[in-house]
């Protein structure tokens, strides 16, 4: 069974969002910190020695960090095959874009990670989402650890109660929805599914010491040049890209903007020549 019922999926589209604990499995987080430790310090390497790390707080977005990651484990977080089923079946397509894929690190202490409510599209999007859910946008949440009202949490708000202001406004001056907001709290291995005209924010870290962790991936239909994040050819010289197009599916690669297999694209030429560059892909289905 899919992780994601149809009932999340509808609430996401009703309500703007859903939580669901569970989504990845102990042995899945496990593997996911491990290679989060290979680009962060742990939350007890990091209070041991704050000012060693000051410049992962030096602003609430300085623990930000762009896909691709050296962890192939955490790098598959992302495109975790219940996660591609649930965009699939939110987007309506198997066409499917990972847009956007970043880990980001808050850490007590330093940085003030209090927000205002706003909506995410305004970096996703150079217009505005369609109010009645055509080319939607699935944006998600992971948790790699433990959050508490103590850590953090993400305060999201009920589309139910903000339907009324207009999709134009993408901040709000101050917090009228704050004794309606639902935090975003659970064991590691949490998912929080959302849209990006949902208004939410991220709230102060009251924990001494606290820190929190997660991956956030997000998904689009492809063929919507007005939305997006990020480009993934940007990136195409780093060399985590051989161990990640080298292990994931061809369908994995589609979601990074890979030719399909049977894509007009491939010929006896390109096959040779993208093998070539990339030696660890096993390029035999390319071939037919």
């Amino acid at each position: 069974m899919a992780r994601l019922t149809d009932d999340d999926l509808r609430a996401v589209r009703e309500v703007g969002f859903v939580v669901r604990e569970g989504f990845l499995t102990h042995d899945e987080v496990e593997r996911a910190r491990a290679g989060l430790a290979e680009t962060f310090p742990t939350h007890a390497e990091y209070h041991a020695d704050p000012d060693a790390h000051r410049h992962l707080t030096d602003h609430q977005f300085a623990g930000l960090r762009l896909f691709p990651f050296a962890s192939w484990e955490l790098n598959r977080v992302a495109h975790h095959p219940d996660l591609v089923d649930a965009a699939e079946r939110f987007c309506g397509t198997r066409d499917l874009s990972l847009y956007k894929v970043e880990v980001w690190a808050k850490y007590s202490g330093n940085a003030d990670y209090d927000q205002l409510p706003h909506r995410d599209y305004g970096n996703h999007n150079l217009v505005v989402p369609r109010a009645d859910g055509r080319w939607p946008q699935m944006t998600t949440f992971i948790l790699l650890s433990d959050v508490t009202e103590h850590d953090g949490p993400t305060k999201i708000v009920p589309r139910t109660l903000t339907d009324h202001i207009d999709l134009s406004v993408r901040r709000l001056p101050d917090n009228p929805f704050a004794d309606d907001e639902v935090s975003v709290v659970g064991p590691a291995g949490t998912l929080l599914v959302y849209t990006t005209d949902v208004f939410h924010r991220g709230s102060s870290m009251t924990g001494d010491p606290a820190s929190r962790f997660a991956l956030l991936a997000d998904f689009m239909a492809r063929g919507a040049p007005w939305m997006g994040r990020r480009a993934w050819p940007d990136t195409g010289n780093r060399e985590e890209w051989h161990d990640i197009l080298g292990r994931a599916t061809p369908r994995e690669r589609e979601l990074f903007g890979f030719p399909a297999v049977g894509h007009e694209y491939w010929n006896e030429q390109t096959v040779a020549d993208v093998g070539r560059r990339w030696p660890s892909i096993d390029m035999s289905p390319y071939h037919r």
